[in-house]
């Protein structure tokens, strides 16, 4: 997959510098940063240079996904409503005692 350098001017704190950093990123990568940073209305060197100052503030880097259920785990998800909805193949308890003697009766 062919590599593409975007550059990016991050401001660093220290004596108030400016500095031109060059990172490598794969064509769809690239895309979806553009992409992305459209969507939010900023530019990517904006985006970048806001999460990197983050970083730095902070002193933690975090990553997260945004995660998609499955096929299965959305067909299995509307089993189940669909079971709480019609009270099928769910058993209601009032006690933890009774809780746990269904339990162990299954």
């Amino acid at each position: 997959m062919p590599t593409h350098v975007i550059h990016i001017s991050i401001t660093i704190d220290y004596m108030s510098k400016n500095i031109t950093m060059n990172i490598r990123l794969d064509e769809d990568t690239r895309r979806e940063l553009r992409d992305f940073a459209a969507e939010i209305g900023i530019p990517a060197t904006t985006l970048v240079n806001a999460s990197i100052k983050q970083m730095l503030r902070t002193r933690e880097v975090t990553f997260r996904a945004a995660l998609e259920p499955t096929a299965s785990l959305e067909e299995a998800i509307r089993e189940a409503e669909l079971d709480y909805k019609t009270k099928s193949n769910i058993t209601i308890t009032e006690t933890d005692e009774e809780t746990l003697a269904h339990l162990r009766s299954l």
